[in-house]
């Protein structure tokens, strides 16, 4: 006796009611416009240089696990031979999820965020002539928020390779291991038919003499330092 509803028409009534079908496009163009609009600010702030100290969010608002110090951070980047720089240094390509996580926390806080910061390898960096990216905001006092992180993870042995980097007593340290493990492959008998201890410590010697030439001939040449003090340098040779 009674018709079965129509769920569709029942939505084409329900729009009608709020809109004509002739302004639907307009309005639905005038919401992304807006949208891009907002992107394309967010992908300007990410590219230019900002003055702003510190950017004021709401506590109430925000994630816990992704505040983090400024010790944190600079451990990080000592540990994986990582810079910690302005964004406007990032020379690869910001992802669209990395913009509308940007949009949800600026809609959320009622702010525009400013003074991005990334942490990468320094070849992801446009650095100035002296795999894996996380984005930060500063909330002031020496802690950031992070926002997005994207990229393929990093090696799992780099912490390991950028060990020696890390400061001039872990080079030491690696040189003295590295001499000591060639003097002990070294086939001693073609040198001398009868090796002494002596001659297995003068082996040694002239190994660490010549591998500490090459390591410092080759950190010169390159203009390389240690992780401590380039996590934050903007500048290639740090």
């Amino acid at each position: 006796m009674f018709p079965k509803t129509n769920i569709e028409k029942q939505l084409f009534k329900s729009r009608a009611k709020r809109i004509e079908d002739n302004a639907i496009l307009k309005e639905v163009e005038q919401i992304f416009n807006k949208n891009e609009q907002h992107r394309e600010k967010i992908k300007s702030a990410l590219n230019s240089k900002s003055r702003e100290v510190a950017n004021n969010f709401d506590i109430n608002q925000l994630n816990a696990a992704h505040i983090f110090h400024i010790n944190d951070i600079k451990n990080l980047c000592v540990n994986y031979r990582l810079r910690f720089l302005d964004s406007h240094y990032f020379k690869g390509e910001i992802p669209p999820e990395a913009i509308s996580e940007i949009r949800e926390l600026e809609q959320k806080h009622d702010i525009s965020i400013k003074n991005f910061k990334i942490v990468a390898p320094a070849k992801l960096l446009k650095l100035e002539n002296a795999d894996d990216p996380l984005l930060f905001a500063p909330m002031g006092n020496d802690y950031f928020y992070l926002i997005y992180k994207w990229g393929n993870d990093l090696h799992p042995f780099r912490k390991l390779l950028m060990w020696p980097y890390k400061n001039f007593d872990n080079l030491v340290f690696t040189v003295v291991a590295l001499s000591i493990f060639l003097t002990a492959i070294t086939p001693m008998h073609l040198l001398t038919p009868n090796a002494t201890i002596g001659e297995y410590i003068f082996l040694a010697f002239f190994i660490f003499i010549g591998m500490g030439g090459m390591v410092i001939l080759y950190g010169f040449s390159h203009g390389k330092n240690f992780n401590s003090s380039i996590w934050n340098s903007k500048f290639y040779n740090g």
